[in-house]
């Protein structure tokens, strides 16, 4: 029998806001995170602004010792999941800490890391390398350092599968509880990296907005003005619990997780068919998962990142998928990125957050800058303005580059 799986636990920090609370205040006022680039100098680029975590300090997280071991993504994921594990009222035992994992993925990791090593070598030779550059960058050391902070022995695994890495990581955390193989899973994703190459690489391959002029609405989902995305930052964690489990305790429900899906495009390193195939049946295979209909389907956070081919493709495999559910306007959705700038492989673990707090407050953040909707987008993606609309069911989207795609589906707990 398939184990139920709760949310009883949310951390997430971002470009706005260093809580999920303030995150949702600024996301229904739809605050933009984007600004100019404070990380490095950007005089010989072309783009010289991202969505950078403000007023962050590690120092809060962890001891100054022990940061200097540690890349910027870890920080982050930290950060989130201290958070995260406050809210739920989680305490690591000795009676339950072999039951208790970790899945915390990242898309690059330690880029910053990578780099100022890298500048070390070149200027000093090899001996000018830090002995700690290595578990400083490496993708697995986020989940690493949560499983040491907390004591948690249970699965510890990473995931990084891009743009897809956090949803990917939070549904096999689902599916680690739902088969019994642990009772409660540290699960999401972090990322860090605005840097000067992960923004030189990004523009280089032309995927970046260039309104540097006015960096506030460069992030346009759906709009038909949209000139590509914003890098940002950030982390997203939730903790997930066997149900049983977590009304033995006397947690706080925040939502139930039901449904998975997954799916490769086959087609292209970076771009999707015209058609978003690899899109739809990454929704089918959740709404399977999950055992419901399309119009059972409040609200979708779309992955819509504001780029010309990505935005449209996802637009026509929810039409597909959920027909006149969505061309009647009654489905919601909308793109945060719009706000957070791009996660990368930490999108999905802020953007499930941001699912279930719509759940909670039973309202659709909005997409900003939806000023000029694409002619080829025609669905309701709650423009500008949030929307209050009952909603049981939300779904969240995922797709990286390699064609990776994944979907999670959440129920309000009533």
């Amino acid at each position: 029998m398939r184990r139920r799986v709760v949310v009883t636990g949310l951390g997430l920090i971002s470009a706005v806001g260093n809580t999920a609370p303030e995150i949702w205040t600024n996301l229904l006022a739809g605050r933009s995170g984007m600004a100019p680039i404070t990380h490095f100098d950007t005089t010989s680029f072309a783009v010289t602004f991202a969505a950078e975590v403000k007023n962050f300090d590690p120092l809060q997280f962890v001891d100054k010792k022990e940061a200097r071991k540690m890349g910027r993504f870890i920080h982050l994921a930290l950060a989130a999941t201290q958070e995260a594990m406050e809210s739920s009222g989680l305490e690591v035992t000795e009676a339950n800490r072999d039951r208790v994992g970790v899945f915390i993925g990242s898309g690059i990791g330690g880029f910053d890391v990578i780099e100022r090593e890298h500048s070390n070598y070149l200027q000093g030779g090899p001996r000018k390398i830090s002995p700690f550059f290595i578990p400083a960058a490496i993708i697995n050391l986020a989940a690493g350092q949560v499983s040491i902070r907390y004591g948690a022995r249970g699965p510890n695994e990473a995931t990084a599968t891009a743009c897809t890495t956090s949803a990917h990581a939070i549904g096999d955390a689902y599916r680690i509880i739902e088969r019994g193989d642990a009772d409660v899973m540290i699960a999401g994703g972090s990322e860090a990296s605005i840097t000067p190459m992960g923004v030189g690489g990004f523009a280089a391959m032309r995927a970046l907005s260039t309104r540097n002029d006015d960096p506030q609405h460069a992030c346009r989902p759906f709009d038909r003005d949209r000139d590509g995305f914003v890098v940002g930052e950030g982390s997203g964690i939730v903790i997930l619990e066997e149900l049983e489990h977590a009304k033995a305790r006397g947690a706080k429900i925040l939502a139930e997780i039901v449904g998975y899906g997954m799916s490769a495009d086959a087609h292209h390193i970076t771009g999707m068919p015209d058609d978003g195939d690899g899109c739809y049946r990454a929704m089918k295979n959740a709404l399977r998962s999950a055992g419901l209909e399309p119009h059972q389907v409040d609200y979708v956070n779309a992955h819509a990142t504001s780029t010309a081919l990505g935005d449209t493709t996802e637009s026509k495999a929810m039409e597909r998928l959920f027909g006149e559910h969505a061309t009647s306007h009654k489905l919601m959705i909308s793109s945060t990125k719009s706000m957070t700038g791009h996660l990368l492989g930490g999108a999905g673990g802020l953007e499930a957050g941001i699912t279930i707090l719509a759940l909670i407050n039973q309202t659709a953040p909005p997409t900003a800058n939806l000023e000029n909707v694409d002619l080829e987008c025609t669905l309701n993606y709650v423009p500008n303005h949030p929307q209050q609309s009952p909603m049981h069911v939300a779904l969240s989207n995922s797709f990286g580059f390699g064609g990776t795609n994944g979907s999670l589906i959440f129920r309000r707990w009533e």
